[in-house]
């Protein structure tokens, strides 16, 4: 199976996002906590030319809190503050301001010892589709500014959004890159919802969630579905047809396949991270 996307309106994305650099002090890179490495764009360090950056690792709340406090560390390590937060819930939200100032003290204080009258932090959001830019910004904003949806996809322009008196923040649409050079990442990306469902076949995506989670959460997985040892030995194909007869679906695989990869994306497995910190050979 391969997954490629590349709409027109990213490669324009990617110009404005070039374009605004200029415009902020500092990008915040929004990854999904679950996939933080494959959710970066690799085009990213290209694009940015060394301008300073707050990761922001988004729904923590989904990921392995274990995995997380590694991914953090990974972060600091490439010289970049980082922060784990939930948009969705707010949480951790109240702590973007004071990282921003943070990663930004040097500069601060360059405009300072030069008098000049403090202003607000200006900041560009940017991150692939369906990371939660657009959430992120509407809790800040408190209140309905920017579009937000469940699929990829949803936020089609730029706007400038204003937090208190003290930052602006500079809304970006989604962008992936053209190829997928590691087609793990695509079935990454298309698990936890980046990438559109007409683009990859679901039956794929679960089985490669299923193999997932019986390698590093099997005990989540017989959970949910109410599987036993013997149950988690069967072949992948042999096992989603078992909870597709479990969940009451007969023999519709294809709707035993959407169940698998919403109950994923959902958390009703529990958390997760499809990036393993392990074997990024630290």
């Amino acid at each position: 199976m391969t997954i490629q996307w590349y709409p027109g309106h990213m490669a324009k994305a990617k110009r404005q996002v070039s374009e605004k650099l200029q415009f902020v002090d500092i990008v915040f890179e929004l990854v999904d906590g679950r996939l933080p490495i494959s959710s970066r764009n690799p085009m990213l360090d290209q694009i940015l030319q060394g301008k300073p950056r707050l990761v922001l690792i988004n729904k923590a709340d989904l990921a392995d809190p274990s995995q997380t406090k590694q991914w953090e560390t990974y972060f600091n390590k490439q010289g970049f503050a980082v922060l784990a937060i939930n948009s969705q819930d707010n949480k951790g939200s109240k702590s973007i301001l004071p990282k921003a100032k943070e990663a930004l003290v040097e500069k601060l204080q360059r405009e300072q010892q030069k008098g000049l009258k403090p202003r607000a932090i200006r900041a560009m959001v940017i991150g692939i589709p369906n990371v939660g830019k657009s959430t992120l910004l509407n809790r800040l904003a408190g209140k309905k500014k920017a579009k937000t949806g469940n699929s990829p996809g949803v936020t089609k322009g730029q706007q400038w959004i204003r937090y208190k008196n003290d930052l602006e923040l500079l809304d970006t649409p989604g962008i992936l890159w053209p190829k997928f050079e590691d087609q793990e990442i695509g079935k990454k990306l298309a698990l936890t919802g980046a990438i559109k469902e007409q683009l990859f076949h679901q039956d794929d995506i679960a089985l490669y969630g299923l193999d997932f989670f019986i390698q590093f959460y099997p005990e989540q997985l017989a959970k949910r579905y109410q599987l036993t040892q013997e149950d988690l030995q069967l072949p992948t194909p042999d096992l989603l047809m078992l909870i597709t007869q479990k969940q009451g679906f007969q023999e519709d695989y294809e709707k035993g396949s959407q169940r698998v990869i919403h109950d994923i994306r959902d958390g009703k497995l529990g958390k997760y991270t499809l990036d393993r910190y392990e074997e990024m050979g630290e």
